[in-house]
C-alpha cells in the first residue's frame, strides 16, 4: 500500500495558510495589497474585536469579473503574472495567487465586486469546510469588498495562539500605517468597533506628504527630519531621515520601501547604520522613512513567504549608493538648516531642509534692548564683562584656528584685543538693518567654563564648547588624512593569518580595495594570508582581527568601511584629547570664532561620540517657562 498520498485542496490550503495567514494583520496586509494592485485610490477598513470577529476592506479599484470570482478564490490563480519572465520583473505587491485561497480555508470569506461595466455586482462566498465558492448577484458600486469573519474558526489550535484584542488590532494598525506611507496617492480610513481611528486623505504635494508622515510617525519626527531626493543612474533614493539627535532606543521608527514594497533587509540596515556611524550615540537607532526606486528586473522579491525580504542583483552597488547618499545628506546639515523660519508653517513648508516648530503665543512680541552701565557690562548683547575679562592663559595655544577672530566686525576685534570684550551691534538693530544674523548668533557669555551662551534671531543658543571644538578638530583631521593619503609602513616580519578558502578568495578578489586602504596582502596558501604592509596609524591595532572583520563584511555585503572607521576612531580620540577643555576661559571673539566654525563644519550638530553640541531655547519657550501672557 502506498504511503505517499496527494493532499486534499482543503488541507493544502490550510498548510499554505500557516505561512500566509499568521494573524489578522496578515489578512489585512494581503487584501490591501490586492486592492492597491487593482488601482484603488480609496481604502476603507472596518475591524471588529481586533479582527478575530470581522475584517472588512472596501476599495474603488477595477473590480473582478463574474467569471473570475470563483477562480480568484482558487490556489495559484492570479492576474499579475502569466509566465516565468514576469516573475523576474515583478512590479506588483502580490503575485503568487495564494492569499484569498489561504484566507478562505481558515475563515468565512465573502468577496463582492463590480467592474463598473454592469449595473450590479457579484458576490462569492467560501468557508473553510468546503472550497467551492457560491456566486450570486449583489448590489455594489465599482470596486471590491472583502469580508472575513470568524478567523481560525475551524482550526482551534491556531486560534489559541492569538493575542488580546488590543494587541491584534495594534498589529493591524501598524500594517496599515506602513501601506499608508508607501502610497501617498491613496486615501485610507480605519475603524475599530465602529469608532474612527485614522482617516488619511490622498496626498499629492510634498507638503501633504509631510503631513501624512507626521500623522503616522508623529510630528516630532518631521520636526527633526531632513528631506532627501538623490538619483544616480537607475537608482533613486528619496524620503526623510531624522537627525542623529532624534535617535531612538529601539529600531521602531524605520520604514524602508523598495519600489513601494515595505521590506526589512540586512544589507539596507547595514548601509544606513554605516551612514550614521560618525554621529549616532552608541546603543541608539536612527529613524527614517526612505524609498528606493530601481528597475524591478534588478531585484528579486520572491525570496520570503511574507515578501519582507528582497535580493538585489548588484547588492554592492545598492549598498554603496545608500551609504553615500545618506552619509552626504547628514554631512550637509548645518545649524542654519535646523533654525525655524517664522514664515514656515509647522514643518510643512519645508522642502529640503530640517523643519522646526515654533512654540508659544508671542510671535509679535517686540525685542527688548538693555543698555548696561559701563561698570557692569560693556557688551551691547547684555554679556557681563567678567566673563570675557578673565585671563585666557593657554587659549591661544589651544585654539590656533581662532586667532583671526573672523566672526566679529573689525571694530569689535580691535576692542577685544584691548579690553577682552566684544563691542558688537545690538541684535534688535541687526534685525532692523540688512545685516544677516548668523544661525548660531553672537556669543554673550561663558557659563561655568563649559557652555557658551549666544543670542540669535530666535532666542538663546547654548553650546557645549568642548563637544563642538572636538567635532571641528575631528573633521579637519579627517580632511587632512584624505588629502595627504594613508601613510603606510612595511612589516619587518610579515604576519600570517589563517582564514577559510572563501575568505582567501575574497581577499584576492578585493586586492585593490586593501591596497587603497594601506594594506598589502599576499595569499600564502589555500587557507592562509600574509600581511606585508599596514597603515602607520594602525600600527598598534589588532590587525589580524581587523582584516578578518573586513573580509567578513566583504563576503556579506560586498564592501566594508571597518578600516576607515578604525582610523576615524583613532582620529576621534586624538581630536578629543586635543580640544579645548572645560574651565578654559574664552574671550568673546574666540567664542564667536568657534560659533562661525560650527556653522561651516560638517556634522557640527553632534560631537564625535554622537552627543549634541548645541541647543536652542526660543523666546516663545522662555515666555512659556515664565508664564508670560498666561
Amino acid at each position: 500500500m502506498s504511503k505517499i498520498k496527494l493532499l486534499s485542496p482543503r488541507l493544502a490550503n490550510q498548510i499554505a495558510a500557516g505561512e500566509v495567514v499568521e494573524r489578522p494583520a496578515s489578512v489585512i496586509k494581503e487584501v490591501l495589497e490586492n486592492s492597491l494592485d487593482a488601482g484603488a485610490t480609496r481604502l476603507d477598513v472596518d475591524i471588529e474585536s481586533g479582527g478575530i470577529k470581522l475584517m472588512r476592506v472596501r476599495d474603488n479599484g477595477g473590480g473582478i469579473d463574474k467569471d473570475d470570482l470563483p477562480l480568484a478564490l482558487s490556489r495559484h490563480a492570479t492576474s499579475k503574472i502569466y509566465q516565468l519572465d514576469d516573475l523576474e520583473a515583478v512590479a506588483t505587491l502580490g503575485f503568487r495567487g495564494e492569499a484569498l485561497a489561504s484566507i478562505s480555508s481558515v475563515s468565512r470569506l465573502t468577496v463582492t465586486s463590480n467592474t463598473g461595466e454592469e449595473s450590479n455586482g457579484w458576490c462569492a462566498k467560501a468557508e473553510g469546510r468546503d472550497m467551492e465558492a457560491d456566486v450570486a448577484p449583489a448590489a455594489h458600486p465599482q470596486g471590491t469588498t472583502v469580508e472575513v469573519r470568524d478567523l481560525f474558526f475551524n482550526t482551534p489550535a491556531r486560534r489559541k495562539f492569538l493575542r488580546t484584542e488590543k494587541t491584534e488590532f495594534n498589529r493591524i494598525e501598524d500594517n496599515i500605517k506602513k501601506l499608508a506611507l508607501s502610497r501617498f496617492d491613496v486615501g485610507f480610513n480605519l475603524r475599530h468597533n465602529g469608532r474612527v481611528i485614522h482617516s488619511w486623505r490622498a496626498a499629492q504635494s510634498q507638503v501633504e506628504q509631510e503631513r501624512r508622515v507626521a500623522q503616522v510617525c508623529g510630528p516630532a519626527f518631521m520636526e527633526n527630519a531632513v528631506h532627501i531626493d538623490i538619483e544616480r543612474g537607475d537608482l533613486k533614493l528619496w524620503g526623510w531621515v531624522a537627525l542623529p539627535t532624534f535617535s531612538r532606543s529601539q529600531a521602531d521608527l524605520q520604514h524602508f520601501y523598495v519600489n513601494g514594497r515595505a521590506i526589512k533587509d540586512r544589507l539596507v540596515t547595514h548601509a544606513v547604520r554605516q551612514a550614521y556611524q560618525d554621529v549616532l550615540f552608541h546603543g541608539r537607532h536612527p529613524a527614517f522613512v526612505l524609498y528606493l526606486e530601481l528597475n524591478p528586473a534588478t531585484v528579486d522579491v520572491n525570496v520570503h513567504p511574507t515578501k519582507h525580504e528582497v535580493r538585489f542583483r548588484d547588492s554592492r552597488m545598492v549598498h554603496d549608493f545608500l551609504f553615500r547618499s545618506l552619509h552626504h545628506a547628514l554631512a550637509e546639515v548645518r545649524p542654519k538648516d535646523q533654525m525655524h523660519s517664522p514664515s514656515n508653517d509647522l514643518s510643512l513648508q519645508s522642502t529640503a531642509q530640517v523643519s522646526g516648530v515654533e512654540a508659544g503665543e508671542f510671535k509679535q512680541q517686540e525685542s527688548m534692548s538693555f543698555r548696561p552701565s559701563a561698570a557692569t557690562a560693556p557688551s551691547m548683547f547684555g554679556g557681563y564683562s567678567g566673563a570675557s575679562a578673565s585671563p585666557a592663559q593657554g587659549v591661544n595655544e589651544q585654539l590656533p584656528a581662532y586667532q583671526q577672530l573672523y566672526g566679529a566686525p573689525q571694530e569689535a576685534r580691535a576692542e577685544a584685543a584691548t579690553a577682552g570684550g566684544y563691542q558688537g551691534v545690538n541684535l534688535a538693530e541687526l534685525e532692523q538693518s540688512d545685516s544677516e544674523i548668523p544661525p548660531l548668533g553672537y556669543a554673550i557669555a561663558q557659563l561655568k567654563g563649559i557652555y557658551i551662551l549666544a543670542e540669535n534671531a530666535q532666542g538663546l543658543i547654548v553650546v557645549d564648547m568642548h563637544a563642538a571644538h572636538e567635532r571641528i578638530t575631528y573633521e579637519r583631521m579627517k580632511l587632512a588624512v584624505a588629502e595627504q593619503g594613508i601613510q603606510t609602513q612595511p612589516l619587518l616580519v610579515p604576519e600570517t593569518i589563517a582564514v577559510s578558502q572563501k575568505e582567501a578568495d575574497c581577499a584576492e578578489e578585493h586586492d585593490e580595495v586593501f591596497k587603497s586602504l594601506g594594506f598589502e596582502m599576499q595569499r600564502a596558501g589555500p587557507e592562509s594570508l600574509l600581511i606585508r604592509q599596514i597603515p602607520v596609524i594602525l600600527n598598534r591595532a589588532n590587525v589580524e582581527q581587523l582584516v578578518r572583520d573586513v573580509l567578513s563584511d566583504l563576503v556579506e555585503y560586498g564592501s566594508s568601511k571597518r578600516i576607515d572607521h578604525h582610523i576615524n576612531e583613532i582620529l576621534s580620540t586624538m581630536a578629543c584629547h586635543g580640544s579645548v577643555r572645560a574651565n578654559r576661559k574664552l574671550t568673546i571673539p574666540e567664542m564667536n570664532a568657534l560659533l562661525r566654525d560650527m556653522e561651516a563644519t560638517e556634522r557640527s550638530g553632534q560631537c564625535n561620540h554622537g552627543r549634541p553640541t548645541w541647543a536652542l531655547q526660543t523666546l516663545d519657550e522662555l515666555d512659556k517657562l515664565f508664564l508670560r501672557g498666561q
